[in-house]
């Protein structure tokens, strides 16, 4: 997996780093691969309680590798010798998993994106729940360049982030737009000049809150995309029903009475 992706654990908060500098961490299936192994690998472990998703090198992703591109011209597969067709991972199949997986992991997700972000790599970052961005970073939903459509979760993800015609004049065009684009369109939560320093800030940050609390969050907010309010509303009571004299909640209370640090249990 390292040949490809990089992670690493610090306090609980994991850092998954694209390795494909030389080739601005194009998405070729080898990158596909690892970048599900390392997120099936953090989705079950109950020590991690944020990950921050970067690139190495001058780029977060460029999108899908060029030689997949031009190899689909000769008749070859999109990424061998996976059938797309096929709904491999629940309502996704597995390029759609590869961004998909990172709104299902139980903990946020922030993408500390810098340099390029085009095709797949852009989708790639809208799967995080937050999107940390460079300033000087150029963005775009690129596949109609290619005679393609954004087909790694983009149409459904965008829709939730910006207005219609703004997701139809990018997706249309296949326009490269700014980082401060980005934020108008609501595609970045904020521009930094360190992307990951401030990724793994606010990463530390969600590290030092209950890691029940923060579980149940995402649970809820998820399905916020997509139930009814009357769904939305019994879900909220059921979970904070079963975070309510939790130890952690218990935890929580007292430790900011005292003015301490908590210490979290992981039961």
């Amino acid at each position: 997996m390292t040949d490809r992706v990089r992670v690493t654990v610090v306090d609980d908060v994991a850092h998954v780093r694209l390795n494909r500098p030389d080739k601005m961490n194009a998405l070729d299936p080898a990158m596909f691969a690892a970048l599900i192994e390392a997120g099936a690998d953090l989705r079950d472990s109950p020590e991690i309680r944020a990950v921050v998703l970067s690139g190495e090198g001058r780029a977060f992703c460029a999108g899908l590798d060029l030689e997949r591109l031009v190899a689909t011209t000769r008749g070859e597969p999109l990424l061998p010798p996976v059938d797309l067709t096929q709904r491999t991972h629940g309502v996704a199949n597995y390029a759609q998993h590869l961004v998909w997986l990172w709104r299902e992991l139980p903990v946020p997700v922030i993408a500390a994106v810098h340099g390029i972000a085009f095709g797949g790599g852009f989708q790639l970052a809208l799967g995080a729940d937050l999107r940390y961005v460079a300033p000087d970073t150029k963005l775009a939903v690129i596949e109609t360049k290619w005679g393609l459509v954004p087909d790694m979760c983009g149409t459904q993800l965008m829709r939730h982030l910006a207005r219609e015609d703004i997701v139809r004049e990018l997706t249309y065009t296949g326009r490269v737009f700014s980082a401060d684009e980005a934020v108008t369109y609501g595609f970045a939560t904020r521009l930094v000049d360190d992307p990951v320093a401030a990724a793994l800030a606010t990463a530390r940050e969600i590290a030092g809150r209950s890691p029940d609390a923060i579980r149940a969050a995402k649970r809820l907010l998820k399905l916020s995309a997509t139930c009814q309010v009357a769904t939305g509303l019994a879900a909220e009571t059921a979970e904070q029903a079963a975070l309510l004299g939790s130890v952690n909640h218990v935890g929580a209370v007292r430790s900011n009475l005292e003015g301490r640090t908590p210490r979290w249990s992981r039961a």
